[in-house]
């Protein structure tokens, strides 16, 4: 069910772009901008703008009055986040009919030949590659994604940038455990089977739930060397943990913790994180990350129930 399928005798597939934006109007234009030069134009583009304040309103009204890209845009009442948005974005995109989703953020730009390297690849979930503005690679997807040994304390063992160091030293296709929501492709059948992403999440985990489903439900999930994703903005939410961003890194990280799991070791991690949080904290966050950590525990217990399978 989920190997590649043979391409003979097959109508050519469609495909939408997914993105979803909040107040960052310059990225999302720069962003449609790399859309517009695809060597293989995307058959919709669904923006799920979530309740953005700035300019993105004028912004998305003018890039539909150019007509030179099949636009639609899904207006959000109010922020319910990355996860929600995806959710919206791709709910939308797969009532349309189409048969591939790409998904999208507003801080990545693909390169022309982007989108045609991956509708060429017959697999059902595939993820391009990001690398910074100055070429350097900075894809931070998983190769390895433990949820089995509770020595782990971050789960994420290895990943792209750091297994290869450049792309040139990437194999052609390298085989992921988790994405991130910026340049993932996936078919049709793949959310047939697992549902939406869970917007739950707010922001942060949603893709890594999303990829945990997949895979457990037999998707393989490929990394394309030669399909490029250029990322706006540098990588800095690791030290936000004292933040308002640091609750949900600690929440949601727990929540795919205790859903997945394999074992009740691994499960009790979440508590183990939590106490060596607590008792580090004067020397790091503080009070602020104290709180956060606490706070994410007791929430993530609330989200052990995984997502129904069904789109709804």
């Amino acid at each position: 069910m989920a190997e590649g399928r043979p391409t003979q005798d097959r109508a050519p597939e469609t495909v939408a772009v997914v993105v979803v934006t909040y107040n960052r109007a310059d990225l999302l234009e720069g962003m449609l901008a790399g859309l517009r030069t695809q060597e293989r134009a995307p058959d919709g583009v669904l923006v799920v703008d979530n309740a953005s304040t700035d300019r993105t309103a004028e912004v998305l009204r003018a890039a539909v009055a150019r007509g030179d890209l099949p636009l639609e845009v899904v207006t959000s009442p109010t922020n319910v986040g990355g996860a929600g948005g995806f959710r919206a974005g791709l709910r939308a995109a797969y009532e349309r009919g189409f048969d591939r989703f790409w998904l999208m953020d507003d801080d990545v730009v693909p390169a022309p030949s982007c989108l045609r390297v991956l509708m060429e690849a017959d697999e059902d979930c595939l993820m391009a590659v990001r690398e910074d503005r100055h070429g350097a690679l900075c894809e931070k997807a998983a190769l390895r994604f433990d949820l089995r040994d509770p020595r782990a304390l971050k789960p994420k063992t290895a990943m792209v940038e750091t297994t290869y160091g450049t792309r040139a030293a990437m194999p052609e296709r390298v085989e992921l455990e988790n994405v991130a929501f910026e340049g993932f492709l996936v078919r049709r059948r793949v959310v047939e089977r697992i549902g939406l992403p869970d917007a739950s999440y707010f922001i942060f985990y949603d893709d890594v739930d999303f990829a945990v489903r997949a895979r457990r439900a037999g998707f393989k999930i490929w990394a394309l060397r030669d399909a490029v994703l250029v990322r706006q903005l540098d990588f800095d939410q690791q030290h936000d943990l004292a933040g308002w961003k640091g609750y949900y890194m600690y929440r949601n990280l727990f929540a795919v913790h205790l859903r997945y799991g394999e074992n009740a070791a691994v499960r009790a991690k979440p508590w183990l994180v939590t106490a060596g949080v607590v008792a580090l904290s004067p020397l790091r966050g503080g009070r602020a990350e104290a709180r956060n950590v606490i706070r994410g525990l007791r929430d993530a217990r609330r989200m052990r129930e995984q997502p129904p399978t069904t789109v709804e």
